[in-house]
C-alpha cells in the first residue's frame, strides 16, 4: 500500500487533516480527474482573492472577470505559457490530467482547450495537496499576470 503524504505542521491543510481525522494518500494514486476537481476550486479561489484584493468593484463585475479568467480557454492559454517552465514532475501531472478520459466537456470550449485546462487544474490540485503553496502561488500568479498582459 502507498504511504500517505507527510505534511509540515501548522498549515491549513495539516490542520484540516487533523481536525477531520484524514490522511492525504500518495498523490500518485489519485485520479488526475480527482486532482482536477480540487484544482478547479483552488485556482478559482486564488483568482477570486486576487480580484477582491486588487480593488473594489461591484460583485457582478467580480464574477464576470473571474469567469473570464477561469474558463477553459483562459486556463489553456495559461498552461501554454507556463509549460516550458514546469518541472518534469509537474509536466507529468499536467499530462496525466490532459490525457485523462473525461466524459464531459465545457459548454463553450474546444476539446483541445478543455483537455489542456483539465491538465492545468490537475496540476493546481496536485500542488495544493502536496502542500507546495509557494509553487502553486508562483504558477497561478504568473498565469494571472499573463492573462492580464493579453487584455
Amino acid at each position: 500500500m502507498a504511504e500517505s503524504v507527510t505534511l509540515p505542521e501548522d498549515t491549513d491543510l495539516s490542520r484540516m487533516t487533523e481536525l477531520f481525522h484524514m490522511q492525504i494518500p500518495d498523490l500518485r494514486t489519485l485520479s488526475p480527474l480527482t486532482l482536477a476537481y480540487l484544482g478547479d476550486a483552488v485556482y478559482e479561489e486564488i483568482v477570486r482573492t486576487w480580484l477582491v484584493l486588487r480593488g473594489r468593484c461591484p460583485v457582478n463585475q467580480l464574477h464576470t472577470r473571474a469567469s473570464r479568467m477561469v474558463r477553459a480557454s483562459a486556463q489553456s492559454a495559461v498552461i501554454g505559457f507556463l509549460e516550458p517552465d514546469l518541472t518534469e514532475e509537474e509536466l507529468s501531472v499536467y499530462r496525466r490530467g490532459r490525457n485523462a478520459n473525461s466524459h464531459t466537456m465545457a459548454k463553450n470550449a474546444s476539446m483541445s482547450d478543455y483537455r489542456r485546462a483539465t491538465g492545468f487544474e490537475a496540476l493546481m490540485g496536485y500542488l495544493y495537496l502536496k502542500n507546495d503553496r509557494q509553487r502553486l502561488l508562483e504558477l497561478a500568479g504568473r498565469g494571472i499576470d499573463y492573462l492580464e498582459s493579453c487584455k
